[in-house]
């Protein structure tokens, strides 16, 4: 007689299968590819002010596709007869000064008025994961929730230049929809400043009493560029502190020479969070934007700043096709190890692959 067979513990018991990662129904009849955009019907629904199609159109000249970025350029070319008309202002400061709370207080304001507002964010990208936060509109709650305003959080990336330029046709697409005020929120550090400086009509600086920024405004730099200073958080025991450092600064001020057109910066005190002084420095901003009008100031420097995008795109188109050059990419490997062997310098390394270059 045969002895039964003892299923052993370790005996697999079969469980429940695996959810499928696709759904079986979209793998029988295959994944459908994304359909680029009509470009007519884009730039129509743009034009009327549809918040989704400027979303869209800015996706396009944001992507790194090819035909996503030539498409986005056609929606460029289209808009910008309808571009130009708005008031762009640059706010920065650094991380911490209040920069996301001020600009949603300006941008409220601003909408109170009837105005549209476009908010630009440049958002730092960490230099690890290249990834971003993006998080504004979180910042931001109310005015994200306006329906007259727009907010746009773009990352850093790599190279500030790419993302300026990004920038810059996105102000053009905010105005060909109809956004009049286009505020433009710096990183907070490094170059971007000058380079969001390069692009706005009025530049605004905000700093905080306190700390150690009033000995930095004897410094020539950011505060140079500053049409207006505003000293934010200036509220309850941080007032008086504030005051002391608005004198400090105006006090600086007296050593720089005169703006172009005529404008003398001004110092200020604002609560954003309470919502103080607020109202002063859009009046401001207007005065500003009057006076330079008035001496024609404003239109010349429109177009010095197009003078210098042109200068620097040709710079960053000339630096990206000499890299992706075969041939470069093989010498300048070679030079590499040379000057890791400490055969040559690296200035004459660099000098040995342009004369290679330029002799094509």
């Amino acid at each position: 007689m045969k002895k039964p067979k003892h299923k052993s513990a370790l005996t697999e018991v079969s469980g429940v299968p695996d959810t499928p990662r696709l759904n079986p129904s979209l793998t029988k009849r295959g994944l459908k590819k994304r359909v680029l955009p009509d470009l007519n019907l884009l730039v129509k629904q743009l034009m009327s002010g549809d918040k989704i199609a400027l979303s869209r159109a800015i996706t396009l000249i944001e992507s790194s596709h090819p035909k996503h970025f030539a498409l986005g350029q056609e929606v460029v070319k289209k808009c910008l007869p309808y571009a130009g008309q708005s008031v762009r202002i640059g706010v920065t400061g650094v991380p911490g000064v209040g920069k996301s709370t001020f600009i949603e207080s300006l941008g409220r304001y601003y909408t109170k008025q009837g105005h549209k507002v476009a908010v630009l964010a440049i958002d730092p990208s960490s230099s690890l994961s290249k990834g971003s936060i993006l998080g504004d509109k979180t910042r931001m709650e109310l005015l994200s929730r306006d329906d007259n305003a727009y907010i746009r959080p773009s990352p850093s990336g790599n190279h500030l230049g790419g993302v300026a330029r990004k920038t810059r046709e996105t102000i053009l697409l905010c105005e060909a929809a109809g956004f009049d005020r286009i505020i433009i929120e710096t990183v907070g550090v490094g170059q971007s400043e000058t380079m969001v400086h390069s692009m706005v009509d009025f530049f605004l600086l905000l700093k905080l009493a306190g700390a150690g920024d009033e000995l930095q405004g004897i410094k020539r730099g950011i505060i140079e560029m500053a049409d207006l200073i505003v000293i934010n958080k200036a509220e309850g025991d941080n007032l008086q502190p504030a005051r002391l450092a608005k004198k400090a600064f105006e006090t600086a001020l007296h050593f720089y020479p005169p703006k172009p057109g005529g404008w003398m910066p001004k110092v200020m005190l604002a609560s954003a969070l309470y919502q103080e002084g607020i109202v002063d420095v859009a009046n401001v901003i207007n005065a500003y934007i009057e006076q330079m009008q008035n001496n024609d100031f404003f239109k010349e420097n429109r177009m010095e700043q197009n003078k210098f995008w042109l200068y620097e795109t040709i710079n960053q188109t000339l630096q990206n096709r000499f890299f992706e050059d075969e041939k470069t990419k093989m010498l300048l490997a070679d030079l590499i190890k040379k000057i890791e062997n400490n055969q040559i310098t690296a200035f004459e390394a660099a000098e040995i692959l342009l004369n290679s270059t330029l002799q094509k």
